[in-house]
């Protein structure tokens, strides 16, 4: 930023400035009259960033934030974004920001926005204009590094930025055209500047071995090194730790445990003992990994492991909130080896009613260790001889299924909800690339460990709430009603009668009689955009889906932060303490920790959809068998049945008829035979196009001819919301109906003269 610009934010920002005209700013600094047209390019330049605001007397003042509203943005490849301001999720909220009041926002900043401009015309969105970043999402990004007109350029990866980022010199950092490379963003892009950053680092050749995955923990900003102080802190707790010594605790290496756990899981964080008395009623152990003893608050290791709040796993990599010789290690509940544990003492009714829990600070000795698949194996056959299995392990795990079982039909029976449908998982060969993929399996023993772990972090909870203190819940806040409302309407259209959409009985009632029919996607789907995200949070609020009025995460600590803030509570009441409880700072953690947790989900989601883009650029043509999940005017998201992948196919490429979008049930309604496109419909897709780096992925109908595929996969990028064309003698396509195709136009011309001015400066540059 120039001095100019610096002095002249520096003095409106000052409590005793009074607003002053261009002219009388330029008394003030005592601007030379050569000086002056560059101080006033500077001026207008703020003005359009919104870092300066110009009063109807055409004062220059900083911009006032109270009043403003303050939601998320998103641009658009055009230039134009939109705002969707927090707590609004319908489209008709967002807020249309065009490309010369949009400054240098990018997408996924918060921001500040003033109105403008309001809608005449129900349908139409308010106009506004950013005053203010309120956060960036980032200022790290990745791409791929190329060179042009003797200068360095990233395009960055994704939408986010249209047009290339200059990065200086050719070579910088040693890097080589197609390279994928990490930047930090000097400059953010504007429709009247280009970007600029800098290198920081050379990811490797794009397409080797494992650069992807390095991309995308680049990308999410994800912390992937310890730093040394962090392992000797780790290695110092290993040596001071000594098996034998169970001072403390309450000794129960000599109680029958087992775990359950994927074949390829190395952290261990729980166990289980069951025992039945003569009377039927049970005794329930879930002993989870004591790691609250080996990280203390204070300490360097734990200020890592909360700002890292999860472990991130990625389909060919784990990245650990803990050192690994904690992880997979002391902290483990590796069978056969002495190891801490909290554990929850829960006794059960013969029908499942909790009739008593208790806490308490362990040690125990794992007795077994089970994969799923081998456990499956002896609940399916209890009376069979299981090789390498004690007779009383094969007892205990059989009555695990029959209580697991027990506890599942009455958490069902209190109206929680299951919303699962067939997963499928992408296989990796050893260069990391997909080799194919299969159904994720949930079978009892699955749902054994997930209703056992259920039973403790309720436990937990409830604990934590009777003694008063503080502490993360964890949180899935009840659907809008008018979301509800929805969803009934939609579940009508597809013929089951629902009346009251608030009853969660209704709703079960619903999945039932959907299961197993072809409308079960649609009202899995349906179901599912009607509610809300579960979050980390110290107030005392329900969990819809589970149907359960207080919860929390207990029995993760070794791969999640907010369990480690449970266990510190419930170890402190154990020793007799009173739990620190500050509200506001645990409202400050509950945030964060469901920062991080999304950041993982959606970098696993990302690695994956790479993996798999990468996979099917070999695939173009070829058809798949596809499930509709999310309808929009412009096309349907389309996820492919045999590949975790969606895509787009396109409105245009519906080329039968010209097509509406009906809202209400989330269908594409064709204006002349009435032909219908519905969510969670199925049908036929071929891949048209595929671009790794964009994360796109282009389908149409498999009846489309093949000359016909390979035009669509060499068309430009399509504007998302571009009306169909009216083929001979059909209807004539509407006027603009969306934001998107009134943004498209507005922001054309502007596009292109900016795009101009860019040109000319990287002239004037290399000329220099």
């Amino acid at each position: 930023m120039s001095s100019h610009s610096d002095r002249v934010l520096k003095l409106v920002s000052e409590p005793s400035y009074k607003p002053k005209t261009l002219k009388a700013l330029s008394r003030h600094f005592q601007i030379d009259p050569e000086e002056y047209p560059a101080f006033r390019t500077e001026i207008k330049r703020l003005v359009r960033e919104g870092k300066l605001d110009v009063a109807a007397d055409k004062t220059l003042s900083k911009p006032e934030t109270a009043g403003a509203i303050i939601g998320m943005f998103r641009r658009s490849a055009k230039g134009f974004g939109f705002v969707r301001p927090h707590g609004k999720p319908s489209r008709t909220d967002q807020i249309y920001i065009p490309p010369e009041a949009a400054g240098d926002a990018s997408s996924g900043d918060e921001v500040a926005v003033k109105i403008v401009k309001r809608s005449r015309r129900e349908g139409m969105n308010d106009e506004g204009r950013v005053i203010q970043i309120v956060a960036r999402a980032s200022g790290a990004f990745v791409g791929t590094y190329r060179e042009e007109g003797g200068a360095g350029y990233v395009k960055v990866d994704g939408t986010t930025f249209h047009d290339l980022i200059y990065v200086g010199d050719p070579g910088a950092k040693g890097a080589k055209p197609g390279d994928k490379v990490a930047l930090e963003m000097v400059r953010y892009p504007t429709p009247y500047q280009e970007g600029e950053g800098v290198v920081t680092e050379i990811l490797g050749e794009r397409g080797a071995p494992g650069v992807d995955t390095l991309t995308v923990i680049r990308a999410f900003n994800i912390p992937d090194v310890f730093p040394e102080s962090v392992l000797h802190e780790a290695r110092e707790l290993a040596r001071a730790f000594h098996e034998e010594d169970v001072s403390g605790r309450e000794d129960l290496r000599g109680l029958l445990t087992v775990t359950i756990d994927p074949a390829t899981a190395r952290d261990f964080d729980d166990a289980i003992s069951l025992s039945r008395d003569e009377n039927g009623h049970w005794s329930l152990g879930v002993h989870i990994a004591d790691v609250s003893h080996f990280v203390r608050p204070g300490t360097e290791i734990d200020d890592v492991a909360r700002k890292r709040g999860n472990s991130v796993y990625l389909p060919d990599r784990v990245i650990p909130m803990l050192p690994e010789v904690l992880s997979n290690s002391l902290a483990s509940l590796q069978a056969g080896h002495t190891r801490y544990t909290v554990s929850a003492m829960l006794d059960f009714t013969p029908e499942g009613v909790l009739t008593a829990k208790r806490f308490a600070r362990t040690a125990i000795k794992v007795d077994h260790r089970f994969a799923y698949e081998r456990a499956f194996e002896v609940m399916r056959a209890p009376d069979a001889e299981h090789e390498g299995v004690a007779p009383e392990v094969v007892k205990m795990v059989a009555d695990m299924l029959e209580l697991a079982m027990i506890l599942r039909k009455r958490r069902f029976a209190r109206g929680a909800l299951e919303l699962s449908l067939p997963e499928v998982e992408i296989d990796l060969d050893d260069q990391g690339k997909v080799a194919g993929a299969h159904l994720a399996v949930n079978d009892e023993s699955h749902q054994v460990i997930e209703e056992f772990m259920l039973a403790a972090n309720e436990a937990a909870a409830s604990h934590l709430t009777e003694q008063g203190a503080g502490f993360l819940r964890r949180v899935h806040p009840d659907p809008e009603p008018n979301k509800l409302g929805e969803f009934a309407e939609f579940a009508r259209s597809l013929g089951f009668d629902i009346d009251l959409p608030q009853s969660r009985f209704e709703l079960q009632r619903v999945l039932a009689e959907a299961k197993e029919k072809p409308e079960e996607y649609a009202v899995h789907y349906g179901l599912l955009r009607s509610l809300k995200q579960a979050a980390y949070t110290p107030e005392h609020e329900g969990h819809y889906a589970l149907a359960s009025g207080d919860y929390c995460h207990f029995t993760s600590p070794i791969r999640r932060y907010p369990d480690l803030q449970v266990h510190r509570q419930i170890t402190a009441i154990l020793a007799g303490k009173k739990p620190r409880s500050d509200a506001d700072e645990l409202a400050v953690l509950g945030e964060h920790c469901t920062r991080t947790e999304r950041r993982a989900e959606t970098a696993e989601r990302e690695l994956i959809r790479v993996k798999l883009l990468t996979h099917l650029e070999t695939k173009v043509g070829e058809a798949f068998h596809a499930i509709v999940v999310g309808v929009e005017d412009f096309g349907l998201f389309c996820r492919l049945v045999e590949l975790p992948i969606e895509g787009l196919l396109h409105v245009t490429a519906l080329a039968d008829d010209f097509y509406y979008l009906e809202e209400g049930t989330h269908t594409l309604v064709g204006r002349r035979g009435g032909s219908r496109h519905r969510l969670g419909d199925r049908l036929e897709v071929r891949v048209a196009r595929v671009d790794v780096d964009r994360r796109e992925l282009d389908l149409v109908p498999a009846a489309t001819p093949a000359a016909e595929v390979r035009r669509a996969g060499k068309r430009p990028r399509r504007a998302e919301a571009a009306p169909h064309p009216a083929g001979p003698g059909g209807p004539r396509p509407p006027a603009p109906r969306t934001p998107e195709e009134r943004a498209e136009r507005l922001a054309s011309k502007k596009k292109k003269k900016a795009k101009l001015k860019m040109k000319k400066a990287a002239k004037r540059r290399k000329k220099s």
